[in-house]
């Protein structure tokens, strides 16, 4: 088996037992502050351009995600899950399978999210494989690890109820950074929410929210060395238990003073329109 593959990593068949831990060549995480900012301020002026949060994430890593990665790798629940759930997408966009989950699962609640945004599993491996740099592809079980903290995205959402408003994402980053340590996470989560917090049409605990959901992913056990096959058959509710995510108070809180001063906290940070 090749040190790097140019081919695309659905190929790999990461069940085979015979896949390597890690392959040599990985290039070390190291941080680039200066290329983060740069980036940030071209997201700043375009908040669409994804390109510009996948260059961020490669200046601002987790360092220790190697160390994190070969520590489960070794144990035999990992390889258990990995046998049995080598890839999530596509588990995760098999609604047809997800809906014969008890009413009121977690795999209920997921395509109910997923459907009502226009989202996907895929999708979402399409959009970031557009920026992914070639070199990164290895065929190997720390790449199947990476790609378990990829598609968790949207499942967290679900999780936790932060929902896809500003305010929301900005929370699932700061949620991911206790889970997924990489300073582009905490970076992203705490700067989002200060152009958040710029719209003054209200006051509200902005900044509370954000560490509030650092401090709730911290409880949570990593949700990438979770079964995530078991956790879609469970009730909503009984996930969220095994897993110690409370209800966050800050974002609901900041959701109602919003709402209640007649501003969609959806719609907060789209553009003023001009009068003709």
């Amino acid at each position: 088996m090749n040190m790097q593959t140019a081919i695309a990593p659905a190929a790999v068949n990461f069940a085979a037992e015979d896949l390597p831990m890690m392959l040599p060549g990985r290039p070390k995480m190291r941080y680039d502050l200066l290329r983060a900012w740069r980036h940030f301020k071209e997201l700043v002026k375009d908040k669409e351009d994804t390109s510009q949060v996948s260059e961020i994430f490669q200046a601002l890593p987790w360092r220790g995600i190697y160390d994190a990665a070969l520590s489960f790798l070794k144990t035999e629940r990992a390889q258990e899950i990995r046998r049995t759930e080598p890839s999530l997408v596509a588990i995760l966009d098999d609604h047809e399978t997800l809906r014969k989950t008890p009413a009121g699962s977690l795999g209920h609640a997921y395509c109910d999210f997923m459907e009502r945004e226009g989202l996907s599993a895929q999708g979402l491996v399409d959009e970031l494989d557009k920026n992914r740099p070639a070199d990164l592809y290895f065929d190997d079980q720390v790449t199947w690890y990476f790609n378990r903290m990829r598609d968790t995205h949207d499942l967290l959402h679900v999780l936790t109820g932060f929902g896809r408003d500003a305010l929301g994402e900005q929370c699932v980053l700061a949620f991911t950074y206790s889970q997924q340590p990489s300073l582009a996470h905490l970076f992203l989560g705490y700067a989002g929410a200060f152009e958040v917090k710029k719209h003054k049409v209200v006051k509200v605990p902005v900044f509370h929210a954000v560490r509030e959901a650092q401090k709730l992913g911290k409880a949570c056990p990593r949700l990438v060395e979770q079964s995530i096959r078991e956790l879609l058959a469970m009730p909503l509710e009984d996930a969220r238990a095994k897993l110690n995510i409370a209800r966050p108070s800050y974002y609901w809180d900041a959701h109602a003073k919003w709402r209640a001063a007649g501003v969609d906290p959806y719609d907060l940070m789209a553009p003023v329109q001009q009068a003709a």
